[in-house]
This record gives C-alpha cells, sequence and structure tokens, in this order.
C-alpha cells in the first residue's frame, strides 16, 4: 500500500523511496548561520532570493535568522509565499501585463494591510506608467517599492546606467502611488564565472556602473535609498564595495554541483551541498550501472550532478540516461560499481529548477548515512511561472 509522505516523520533514511529531493537540515542550519553571520560583519541588509527554495517555510525560517524580505521572480510566486506568511517581497523582475499587474497592486495592499511591503523593479517607461495605472485601478493608497533595475553586465533586462536610469527615476518619483526604492544591480552571469579574479572584475564593473548612476540620480535631488543585487558567487565583493546595501544571495542555503565548480573565495563563507538527490541503483551491467534519478528528478541545464559522499576509491561519474535513468561509470580503473539496490546521494547540478520538480522536499536530520526524517518541507510556489 503507498504510504503518505508524512509516514515518513521518524523514519530512517534508509526509508526514504527513490528519488527523493532531500534537505540535510544540519547542513542548511549551518549554511544559514554563515549567512547571516557574514551579513552582520559586513553590516549588510540581506534578502535572500525564495526562486530557488520556493517555500514559505524556509522562508520564515531565514527571515528569523536575520533575513529582511525576499525576492521572488514571479508575481505568482510572491503570491505563493504570501499566502504563507511572508509579508516583504520584492519581485526582482519586469511585470508589463496589465491584468498581472493588477495582481501586483493587489497584493501591495494585501502586505500592507499586514505591516509588509511589496517591491518590484522596473526598466522601461512603459513599465512604470502601466504599473501606476493598476495601482490606481485597485484603488490602494497603500503604495508599492519601485526599483530601476539597471544592467550592470548580464545583458538580460535592465535599463542602461547613467541617463537612461536618471529618467525612470524621476519618472517613478512623480507617481503619488510608488515610491522609488532605489536601484536593483544583479550581476547575474558573474556568479558561475570560474575564478576568482574573473568574478571580481565582473563584479568591479557593476560596482562602478551603479555608483555612477547612483551619483546621476542623486545629482537631480532625488536620494537613492538603496542598492541591491548580489549572488552567492560574488556577495562578497558587493558586501566589501561600500556601493551595495543589500544581498540577494540565494543559492548559499542548498549550493549545487555548478556552484561546486568554482574556485572558493577565501574571503566568503563555506557552504555546504543540503540539496541532495536519494536515489537506488535499479540496474548493473559490465561496465555501468544505472540509477532511478532521471532528469525529471533534478535539472541538467547547468551541467549533471555529482555523486555525492563516496570514501576514496569509489568515485562514480553520472551521465545522462534520459528522463527516468542516470547512468553510474567509475571514476578510474580500480573503481568499483555499485550493487544493485545501493543507495546512492546526488547534488543537483542546478538547485533551483530542481526544487520546482517536486512537491515538497525531505528534510533529514544527523546526516545522510543513519539520519532520521525530521520534517516535510512543502514547495509552496512549485509551478509559480506566471
Amino acid at each position: 500500500m503507498r504510504s503518505t509522505p508524512d509516514a515518513l516523520i521518524g523514519q530512517g533514511v534508509a526509508c526514504i523511496d527513490t528519488p527523493a529531493a532531500c534537505i540535510d537540515l544540519d547542513a542548511m542550519e549551518r549554511n544559514i548561520a554563515r549567512m547571516a553571520d557574514f551579513a552582520r560583519r559586513h553590516q549588510m541588509r540581506w534578502r535572500p532570493h525564495a526562486k530557488m527554495h520556493k517555500s514559505a517555510a524556509i522562508a520564515l525560517l531565514l527571515e528569523q535568522a536575520g533575513a529582511c524580505g525576499h525576492c521572488v521572480q514571479k508575481t505568482s510566486e510572491a503570491e505563493a509565499l504570501a499566502t504563507g506568511g511572508v509579508r516583504n517581497l520584492l519581485i526582482s523582475n519586469e511585470v508589463i501585463a496589465p491584468h498581472k499587474l493588477l495582481r501586483v497592486a493587489q497584493l501591495a495592499a494585501e502586505l500592507a494591510a499586514r505591516g509588509g511591503r511589496l517591491g518590484l523593479v522596473v526598466d522601461s517607461l512603459e513599465g512604470i506608467t502601466r504599473l501606476a495605472d493598476a495601482m490606481g485601478a485597485a484603488g490602494s493608497d497603500a503604495g508599492i517599492d519601485v526599483l530601476v533595475e539597471i544592467d550592470v553586465g548580464q545583458g538580460r533586462c535592465g535599463a542602461a546606467p547613467g541617463p537612461e536610469a536618471v529618467a525612470l527615476a524621476l519618472a517613478i518619483a512623480a507617481h503619488p502611488r510608488l515610491k522609488f526604492a532605489g536601484l536593483h544591480a544583479y550581476q547575474g552571469s558573474a556568479q558561475h564565472l570560474r575564478s576568482v579574479a574573473e568574478r571580481r572584475a565582473a563584479i568591479a564593473h557593476a560596482v562602478q556602473a551603479a555608483s555612477a548612476t547612483r551619483a546621476s540620480i542623486e545629482a537631480t535631488g532625488l536620494p537613492v535609498p538603496l542598492i541591491t543585487g548580489a549572488g552567492t558567487g560574488t556577495m562578497v565583493h558587493e558586501a566589501t564595495s561600500g556601493v551595495y546595501g543589500e544581498l540577494q544571495a540565494g543559492s548559499f542555503l542548498f549550493m549545487d554541483a555548478d556552484y561546486a565548480a568554482n574556485e572558493r573565495d577565501a574571503a566568503q563563507p563555506a557552504f555546504e551541498h543540503a540539496l541532495l538527490i536519494k536515489t537506488q541503483v535499479i540496474s548493473v551491467r559490465a561496465n555501468h550501472a544505472v540509477c532511478d534519478a532521471g532528469h525529471k528528478s533534478h535539472a541538467i541545464d547547468s551541467g549533471l550532478p555529482l555523486v555525492h559522499g563516496l570514501p576514496p576509491g569509489r568515485a562514480l561519474r553520472y551521465a545522462n540516461g534520459g528522463d527516468e535513468h542516470g547512468i553510474l561509470h567509475a571514476e578510474g580503473p580500480e573503481t568499483r560499481l555499485p550493487a544493485l539496490g545501493d543507495m546512492l546521494w546526488l547534488i543537483p547540478g542546478h538547485c533551483d529548477p530542481t526544487v520546482n520538480l517536486h512537491d515538497h522536499l525531505i528534510g533529514v536530520r544527523g546526516g545522510l548515512e543513519h539520519g532520521v526524517v525530521e520534517r516535510l518541507i512543502r514547495v509552496d510556489a512549485r509551478g509559480a511561472v506566471t
């Protein structure tokens, strides 16, 4: 008979069916403590990105540790987390559709009524006008924090630093229902530049662009309250820049195989892998083994997973076997392949879209070998892509 997920609580890790997304709770909590300490020591606000974990329970846990709020990328993510009790949210992405902006306006009013606040980033005059119209249509005087997104090197969204961004800031300030709240200056493409030197150089350019744009806006008499940005790969540079006031790093919580490929910066905390996929070996051939975790259980957009926690002499390489299978190869001629029925743990290539594949995350306390299932964490914003 099928058991409910709740029946796992109190059971050992051997009882977790495969494939399953699991959190090493001890490692996650150490990551949170290190991040909170880093933000305190650098006197930085800390607004982690919830698009990574998509869980209201985890967001509230991070707030208990000192986070001032959370970033999301989608309106529906903000709605899901707000329903779960999160009150301070920034949609760090452009929203243009009028019907969606009406949802933004309604959520801003709901959060304000609960003592919270909603923010949104913009990169066009049309986006500002449409947002102001939606706030008016909603009939709310709650207001909304609006930040100008500037392109500091990613080449995705964002107004050009300088005069274009200045015009947008002034346009926001002209609308009574909109509050100009600062600049959003996130350099996403720098997060996985492999060397410390490359990441430092990329953020030096971002810092210069953000600083110059702030100076240009303030020359008009309009204060720039905040510059926000930074990710797990570069946050040490934004934190020591003297320009950024808020960090948006999110992947530090779980880490993934792609981050493991970065050269570590000694000035940055050593974060641990806390999100893992439990999988079982279901077939063994002469030259490879097959596990039951294919790319329906973990994302491969940033590369294939690593096999975690094997002792010396047993290293395995994961190869893509399709939707439901992973192919395991011995890394060296002396390595033994796993046996039929063996359980293994995979570090996903990219944590964010991996989480979005699962309804809940299984929280394990006491380690992956002898630990016990302590809690189930609902992925509240799974599939929240609008």
